[in-house]
């Protein structure tokens, strides 16, 4: 029905994917952006917001909050309620709200690593000290080690523990028994939850995103449509928060940040995605799935020494290649020069627990990602 396989020029359009590529023949698989033209309903919506001409101040309107209120519960069986909806331009100024709202600088914040590198920057932007529980890799997955996070939240200075779900690089998609445990270790040690759940559509067949406000409404929630529709561009994200002390405060910390502000395009993108577009995201799933089939089977058949880590949730698969006796920047830099491919190293998402590995963006293409792949396979052979 979508035709996912369309090659569309993305160079010359001031795209960050694109056009910071050191020269027109590299091909980019590094940031969390997709080379899909957005959902129809989407691009006509926009279409007709743009024939209007003008493009000033907005007021949210209401059918925003029932775009989102009517989403997730019809895909995710969580009953949001108006009022704990807060707007804002995106998930990563939303992170930086919620961390300045609910901290004092100078405590820690509780992350599992490897971890989004934003994570690192909002945390220390906001004066606070950034507080990893590696994650343990368990087969060709990972597993939070919960001894190991349970001692963090027990740290006095530990105040808020920030989640990625799912799980961003190592596309973990947390099961209900899993977040029950972590929230049940924070409440327990008076830890706040904080979920950033951005990629919460993109997740692989067999698994199942579960918010955590459906686990408690004793957290904060980050979500936007930007991910799994690709609008990242058009700058919206919400901020779901049950508790009205905690609600006034990240509301003040979006002012402080100046980041209450969104444009027209993001509001109507935002509903043309959650009220017309569920069977475009349900199809993309589909394409990504076949997407990173052929990632592991081209992988174990032309660059055996190098091991995909399963792929629960996200586009973006967690290459184990410590086999290959050099760093993941080395490994980065070598793919870049001579294959003219551009993957991010693990280290950017933890100096330690991200050495070894490189992180994929296979939300492209599928002739695209093969190219690619052949690439990698031409060098790796030499």
């Amino acid at each position: 029905m979508f035709d996912f396989d369309e090659v569309v020029e993305r160079r010359g359009t001031g795209c960050v994917k694109w056009d910071e590529c050191p020269n027109d023949g590299v091909i980019p698989l590094w940031v969390a952006d997709m080379d899909f033209r957005v959902a129809p309903a989407i691009q006509k919506a926009l279409q007709q917001r743009v024939e209007h001409g003008v493009f000033g101040y907005n007021i949210v309107p209401e059918s925003y909050y029932e775009a989102v209120i009517s989403w997730f519960r019809r895909r995710h069986q969580w009953e949001i309620q108006r009022q704990w909806i807060l707007y804002t331009t995106a998930v990563v100024p939303a992170m930086s709200c919620v961390i300045k709202a609910l901290t004092m600088p100078g405590e820690k914040v509780l992350i599992l690593s490897p971890a989004y590198n934003c994570f690192f920057s909002s945390i220390k932007n906001n004066g606070c000290e950034v507080l990893e529980s590696a994650l343990r890799r368990v087969d060709d997955t990972f597993e939070v080690d919960f001894i190991d996070f349970e001692a963090k939240c027990a740290d006095e200075k530990t105040t808020v523990f920030l989640l990625c779900n799912p799980h961003n690089p190592c596309g973990r998609v947390w099961s209900r028994e899993e977040l029950q445990r972590m929230y049940d270790i924070c409440k327990k040690h008076d830890v706040k939850v904080v979920s950033d759940e951005i990629h919460c559509e993109l997740i692989m067949p067999g698994y199942k995103f579960v918010p955590f406000g459906t686990v408690t409404d004793d957290c904060v929630v980050m979500n936007s449509p930007s991910k799994n529709f690709n609008t990242a561009g058009l700058q919206i994200a919400n901020i779901i928060c049950s508790h009205p002390s905690w609600r006034r405060r990240i509301d003040r910390a979006i002012n402080i940040n100046e980041v209450c502000d969104v444009n027209p395009f993001g509001i109507v993108a935002l509903q043309a995605a959650y009220n017309e577009s569920e069977d475009w995201v349900d199809g993309l799933c589909e394409y990504l799935w076949g997407n990173y089939r052929v990632l592991c089977d081209f992988i174990e058949e032309n660059i055996p020494q190098w091991k995909v880590c399963r792929l629960e949730g996200t586009y973006l698969p967690w290459m184990d290649i410590s086999a290959m006796g050099m760093t993941s920047q080395e490994l980065a830099d070598r793919l870049l020069t001579e294959a003219k491919v551009w993957i991010n190293p693990g280290t950017m998402y933890g100096p330690l627990t991200g050495e070894g590995y490189l992180r994929f963006n296979i939300a492209t293409q599928r002739s695209r990602l093969v190219e690619t792949l052949e690439r990698i396979a031409k060098v790796m052979k030499q």
